[in-house]
Protein backbone atom coordinates (compact mmCIF):
# COMPACT_ATOMS: atom_id res chain seq x y z
CA UNK A 1 0.00 0.00 0.00
CA UNK A 2 1.42 3.70 -0.66
CA UNK A 3 0.52 6.54 0.51
CA UNK A 4 1.35 10.60 0.22
CA UNK A 5 2.22 12.03 3.69
CA UNK A 6 1.94 15.66 2.96
CA UNK A 7 3.47 18.90 4.35
CA UNK A 8 1.59 21.66 6.49
CA UNK A 9 2.26 24.95 7.16
CA UNK A 10 0.80 27.25 10.06
CA UNK A 11 -0.89 30.62 10.15
CA UNK A 12 -0.14 32.08 13.28
CA UNK A 13 1.22 30.42 16.39
CA UNK A 14 1.10 31.42 19.78
CA UNK A 15 3.20 29.89 22.41
CA UNK A 16 0.77 30.46 25.63
CA UNK A 17 1.92 28.64 28.69
CA UNK A 18 4.08 26.08 29.37
CA UNK A 19 2.50 22.59 30.62
CA UNK A 20 3.52 20.39 33.66
CA UNK A 21 4.41 17.46 31.33
CA UNK A 22 7.11 19.60 29.82
CA UNK A 23 4.45 20.63 26.59
CA UNK A 24 3.57 23.76 25.63
CA UNK A 25 0.25 25.39 25.03
CA UNK A 26 -0.55 26.78 21.77
CA UNK A 27 -2.86 28.48 19.30
CA UNK A 28 -2.32 27.79 15.51
CA UNK A 29 -3.73 27.36 12.35
CA UNK A 30 -2.62 24.21 10.47
CA UNK A 31 -3.26 24.39 6.94
CA UNK A 32 -2.28 21.36 5.04
CA UNK A 33 0.08 22.04 2.27
CA UNK A 34 -1.22 19.02 -0.07
CA UNK A 35 1.26 18.82 -3.10
CA UNK A 36 4.28 18.51 -1.22
CA UNK A 37 4.48 15.10 -0.03
CA UNK A 38 6.66 12.48 0.81
CA UNK A 39 6.23 9.28 -0.87
CA UNK A 40 5.40 6.13 2.09
CA UNK A 41 5.11 1.82 0.77
CA UNK A 42 4.35 -0.82 2.85
CA UNK A 43 4.88 -4.65 1.79
CA UNK A 44 4.66 -7.01 4.55
CA UNK A 45 7.96 -9.03 4.27
CA UNK A 46 8.37 -12.16 2.66
CA UNK A 47 11.94 -12.67 3.27
CA UNK A 48 11.75 -14.91 6.82
CA UNK A 49 12.80 -12.04 8.65
CA UNK A 50 11.38 -11.36 12.05
CA UNK A 51 12.06 -7.49 12.21
CA UNK A 52 10.66 -4.08 10.03
CA UNK A 53 13.20 -2.95 7.20
CA UNK A 54 13.33 0.71 6.80
CA UNK A 55 14.14 2.03 3.55
CA UNK A 56 14.55 5.94 3.09
CA UNK A 57 15.48 7.89 -0.20
CA UNK A 58 15.42 11.59 -1.16
CA UNK A 59 16.17 13.79 1.34
CA UNK A 60 18.98 12.89 4.23
CA UNK A 61 16.96 11.96 7.45
CA UNK A 62 19.70 12.39 10.24
CA UNK A 63 19.44 9.51 13.15
CA UNK A 64 19.01 5.89 13.08
CA UNK A 65 15.84 4.01 11.87
CA UNK A 66 15.17 2.22 14.96
CA UNK A 67 14.13 6.02 16.23
CA UNK A 68 12.59 7.35 12.45
CA UNK A 69 8.97 7.88 13.63
CA UNK A 70 7.42 5.48 11.11
CA UNK A 71 9.05 2.72 13.58
CA UNK A 72 7.75 4.27 16.39
CA UNK A 73 3.90 4.32 14.54
CA UNK A 74 4.03 0.83 14.04
CA UNK A 75 5.02 -0.11 17.45
CA UNK A 76 1.97 1.84 18.87
CA UNK A 77 0.06 0.16 16.53
CA UNK A 78 0.98 -3.23 17.19
CA UNK A 79 -0.64 -2.88 20.99
CA UNK A 80 -3.97 -3.05 19.18
CA UNK A 81 -3.68 -5.87 16.45
CA UNK A 82 -1.16 -8.48 15.38
CA UNK A 83 1.00 -6.79 12.17
CA UNK A 84 3.57 -8.86 10.60
CA UNK A 85 7.19 -7.19 9.98
CA UNK A 86 6.93 -4.90 7.52
CA UNK A 87 9.57 -3.90 5.05
CA UNK A 88 8.60 0.27 4.55
CA UNK A 89 9.86 2.36 2.10
CA UNK A 90 10.20 5.96 2.41
CA UNK A 91 10.94 8.49 0.13
CA UNK A 92 11.39 12.08 1.77
CA UNK A 93 10.43 15.34 -0.29
CA UNK A 94 9.48 17.66 2.68
CA UNK A 95 12.36 19.44 4.13
CA UNK A 96 13.50 18.26 7.80
CA UNK A 97 13.52 20.48 10.51
CA UNK A 98 11.99 23.02 8.43
CA UNK A 99 8.36 23.78 10.56
CA UNK A 100 6.73 21.64 7.74
CA UNK A 101 5.84 18.90 10.07
CA UNK A 102 7.21 16.10 7.90
CA UNK A 103 7.87 13.45 10.14
CA UNK A 104 4.79 13.68 12.50
CA UNK A 105 3.11 13.70 8.72
CA UNK A 106 5.10 10.24 7.70
CA UNK A 107 3.91 8.90 11.36
CA UNK A 108 -0.09 9.74 11.05
CA UNK A 109 -0.06 8.69 7.52
CA UNK A 110 1.53 5.03 8.83
CA UNK A 111 -1.01 4.76 11.17
CA UNK A 112 -3.77 5.21 9.29
CA UNK A 113 -1.96 2.90 6.08
CA UNK A 114 -2.00 0.46 9.28
CA UNK A 115 -5.95 1.01 10.57
CA UNK A 116 -6.39 0.26 6.93
CA UNK A 117 -4.28 -2.12 5.66
CA UNK A 118 -4.97 -4.47 8.68
CA UNK A 119 -8.53 -3.77 9.01
CA UNK A 120 -8.11 -2.53 12.49
CA UNK A 121 -11.25 -0.34 12.19
CA UNK A 122 -10.05 2.00 15.16
CA UNK A 123 -12.00 5.26 14.56
CA UNK A 124 -10.20 8.77 13.86
CA UNK A 125 -10.58 10.27 17.08
CA UNK A 126 -8.58 7.31 18.52
CA UNK A 127 -6.31 7.47 15.87
CA UNK A 128 -5.46 10.97 16.80
CA UNK A 129 -4.88 9.98 20.93
CA UNK A 130 -2.34 7.58 19.05
CA UNK A 131 -0.87 10.28 16.84
CA UNK A 132 -0.67 12.06 19.70
CA UNK A 133 2.08 9.86 21.72
CA UNK A 134 4.50 10.46 18.71
CA UNK A 135 4.57 14.46 18.71
CA UNK A 136 2.65 17.70 18.90
CA UNK A 137 1.93 17.61 15.33
CA UNK A 138 1.26 14.26 14.28
CA UNK A 139 -2.78 14.16 15.65
CA UNK A 140 -3.82 16.66 12.67
CA UNK A 141 -2.57 14.94 9.96
CA UNK A 142 -5.09 12.00 10.24
CA UNK A 143 -8.25 13.94 9.61
CA UNK A 144 -5.63 16.30 7.55
CA UNK A 145 -8.16 19.51 6.94
CA UNK A 146 -7.58 23.28 7.96
CA UNK A 147 -8.24 23.70 11.79
CA UNK A 148 -7.78 26.16 14.10
CA UNK A 149 -5.68 24.02 17.17
CA UNK A 150 -5.24 23.98 20.65
CA UNK A 151 -3.48 22.57 23.72
CA UNK A 152 -0.50 21.10 22.81
CA UNK A 153 -1.74 21.02 18.96
CA UNK A 154 -4.02 18.28 19.48
CA UNK A 155 -7.31 20.13 19.92
CA UNK A 156 -9.60 21.00 16.66
CA UNK A 157 -11.91 22.99 15.70
CA UNK A 158 -13.28 23.67 12.00
CA UNK A 159 -12.43 26.91 10.08
CA UNK A 160 -13.17 28.25 6.93
CA UNK A 161 -11.33 27.05 4.02
CA UNK A 162 -8.26 29.54 2.92
CA UNK A 163 -9.04 32.22 0.17
CA UNK A 164 -7.20 31.22 -3.59
CA UNK A 165 -4.14 32.36 -3.05
CA UNK A 166 -0.25 30.98 -4.64
CA UNK A 167 2.10 29.48 -1.94
CA UNK A 168 5.42 30.44 -2.15
CA UNK A 169 7.54 28.54 0.27
CA UNK A 170 11.21 28.91 0.77
CA UNK A 171 13.95 26.32 3.13
CA UNK A 172 17.13 27.47 3.50
CA UNK A 173 19.72 25.44 4.53
CA UNK A 174 19.38 25.97 8.19
CA UNK A 175 18.23 22.97 10.37
CA UNK A 176 16.67 24.69 13.71
CA UNK A 177 15.73 22.10 16.56
CA UNK A 178 12.17 22.22 18.38
CA UNK A 179 14.06 22.72 21.32
CA UNK A 180 15.60 25.59 20.68
CA UNK A 181 13.03 27.44 19.58
CA UNK A 182 10.94 26.40 22.70
CA UNK A 183 14.08 27.60 25.02
CA UNK A 184 14.39 30.91 23.92
CA UNK A 185 11.00 31.63 24.00
CA UNK A 186 8.43 33.41 27.08
CA UNK A 187 5.00 31.99 27.01
CA UNK A 188 2.43 34.59 27.06
CA UNK A 189 -1.32 34.82 26.13
CA UNK A 190 -1.86 36.38 22.93
CA UNK A 191 -3.19 39.91 22.27
CA UNK A 192 -5.12 38.90 19.35
CA UNK A 193 -7.89 35.74 18.96
CA UNK A 194 -6.34 34.15 16.07
CA UNK A 195 -9.86 32.45 15.25
CA UNK A 196 -11.50 36.08 14.44
CA UNK A 197 -7.96 37.41 13.13
CA UNK A 198 -8.05 34.89 10.42
CA UNK A 199 -11.81 35.72 9.16
CA UNK A 200 -10.23 39.21 8.53
CA UNK A 201 -9.54 40.35 4.99
CA UNK A 202 -6.39 38.52 3.81
CA UNK A 203 -3.86 41.94 3.48
CA UNK A 204 -5.16 42.77 7.15
CA UNK A 205 -3.56 39.32 8.52
CA UNK A 206 0.08 41.38 8.95
CA UNK A 207 -1.37 43.32 11.22
CA UNK A 208 -2.98 40.90 13.39
CA UNK A 209 -1.37 37.72 13.50
CA UNK A 210 1.74 36.38 14.28
CA UNK A 211 4.14 33.47 14.86
CA UNK A 212 6.04 33.96 18.30
CA UNK A 213 8.65 31.89 17.24
CA UNK A 214 10.01 34.53 15.17
CA UNK A 215 11.95 36.44 17.57
CA UNK A 216 13.95 34.57 18.99
CA UNK A 217 14.56 32.53 15.59
CA UNK A 218 15.50 35.93 13.65
CA UNK A 219 17.65 36.85 15.92
CA UNK A 220 20.20 33.52 15.32
CA UNK A 221 19.46 33.56 12.06
CA UNK A 222 18.50 37.09 10.64
CA UNK A 223 18.78 35.42 6.90
CA UNK A 224 15.38 34.37 7.62
CA UNK A 225 13.74 37.59 8.68
CA UNK A 226 15.38 38.39 4.81
CA UNK A 227 13.73 35.80 3.20
CA UNK A 228 10.08 36.92 4.56
CA UNK A 229 10.93 40.87 4.22
CA UNK A 230 12.15 39.78 0.54
CA UNK A 231 8.21 38.15 0.02
CA UNK A 232 6.78 40.80 1.07
CA UNK A 233 8.56 43.28 -1.49
CA UNK A 234 8.05 40.92 -3.95
CA UNK A 235 4.42 41.55 -3.51
CA UNK A 236 2.97 38.47 -0.80
CA UNK A 237 -0.02 40.02 1.43
CA UNK A 238 0.86 37.89 3.84
CA UNK A 239 4.20 36.43 5.34
CA UNK A 240 5.56 34.29 7.88
CA UNK A 241 7.85 31.40 9.19
CA UNK A 242 5.84 27.98 9.59
CA UNK A 243 6.43 26.72 13.13
CA UNK A 244 9.80 26.71 14.38
CA UNK A 245 11.26 27.46 10.97
CA UNK A 246 13.22 27.07 8.97
CA UNK A 247 10.80 27.65 6.24
CA UNK A 248 9.19 30.69 5.61
CA UNK A 249 6.42 31.13 3.21
CA UNK A 250 4.26 33.79 1.17
CA UNK A 251 1.08 34.46 0.24
CA UNK A 252 0.03 36.00 -3.06
CA UNK A 253 -2.54 36.85 -5.65
CA UNK A 254 -0.86 36.13 -8.39
CA UNK A 255 1.77 33.37 -8.86
CA UNK A 256 4.94 35.27 -7.79
CA UNK A 257 8.52 34.64 -10.25
CA UNK A 258 11.01 35.89 -7.19
CA UNK A 259 14.55 34.57 -7.95
CA UNK A 260 16.17 32.64 -4.98
CA UNK A 261 19.45 31.52 -3.57
CA UNK A 262 20.19 27.87 -5.50
CA UNK A 263 21.03 26.15 -2.32
CA UNK A 264 17.30 27.30 -1.16
CA UNK A 265 14.76 24.98 -1.34
CA UNK A 266 11.50 26.70 -2.86
CA UNK A 267 8.04 25.34 -3.55
CA UNK A 268 5.53 26.84 -4.91
CA UNK A 269 1.54 26.35 -5.70
CA UNK A 270 -1.64 27.37 -6.41
CA UNK A 271 -3.78 26.80 -2.56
Amino acid sequence: MVVFPNAKINLGLYVVSKRDDGYHNINTIFLPVRNLSDVLEVIPLQDGLQTDKLSVSGLIIPGISEENLCIKAIRLMREYVKIPPLNIFLHKNIPFGAGLGGGSSDAAFMIKLLNEMFEIKLDDDKLEEIAANIGADCPFFIKNQAVYSEGTGNIFSSIEDMPNLWLELVVPPIHISTEFAYRNITPCKPETNLKTAVQLPVNEWSKHIRNDFEIPVFKKFPELKEIKEKLYKNGAIYASMSGSGASVYGLFIDKPEIKWDKTFFVYSSQY
